[in-house]
């Protein structure tokens, strides 16, 4: 979506009503177990039961509690924890930090360095009320990832000099 949005960005009209087209498209496409286009049958994340099971109050055992989801594959307490510390006003700073340092360091199916780029550029184009959904998401996708390491992340630190945190 992010990749048609910019090509749609710097192409003639013709080319432009193409991309949203073909971007639509792809959205529309995703399938339920059935191969039945589902998109308006998705429940949205964070779910209802995820949110309840966080218990943290402020930013920095919320950031905590992110952590330890994503470490535990919790991709909807991941995603409960991001969605609260957006509600709080939380800085963002920190948040990307820490998914910056799961993409590095996990190798995902989705190339995680790519889409941490598309996370970081929606975040800052959408409008404020839409823009912590691009890290709801991002939660999820980190938590997804997490125990499968990238291949030469551990001989890259060890050559230098450095230890995983």
């Amino acid at each position: 979506m992010n990749a048609w949005r910019h090509i749609g960005s710097v192409s003639g009209a013709k080319n432009a009503i193409a991309a949203a087209i073909i971007s639509a498209y792809t959205l529309a496409r995703d399938r339920d177990a059935n191969k039945k286009a589902n998109f308006l049958g998705w429940t949205e994340y964070p779910r209802q039961d995820a949110v309840e099971r966080i218990k943290s109050t402020t930013p920095e055992e919320l950031l905590a509690e992110l952590d330890a989801a994503i470490r535990n594959k919790d991709q909807g307490l991941a995603s409960a924890a991001v969605e609260k510390l957006g509600r709080l006003g939380a800085p963002s700073a920190p948040i990307f930090a820490l998914f910056r340092r799961y993409v590095v360091s996990e190798s995902g199916s989705l190339h995680g360095e790519k889409y941490f780029r598309t996370v970081t550029e929606e975040f800052e184009a959408a409008r404020a009320p839409f823009r912590w959904r691009q890290l709801v998401a991002m939660a999820r996708y980190a938590a997804s990832m997490y125990g499968e390491p990238t291949p030469g992340y551990a001989e890259a630190l060890e050559l230098l000099g450095l230890s995983a945190k």
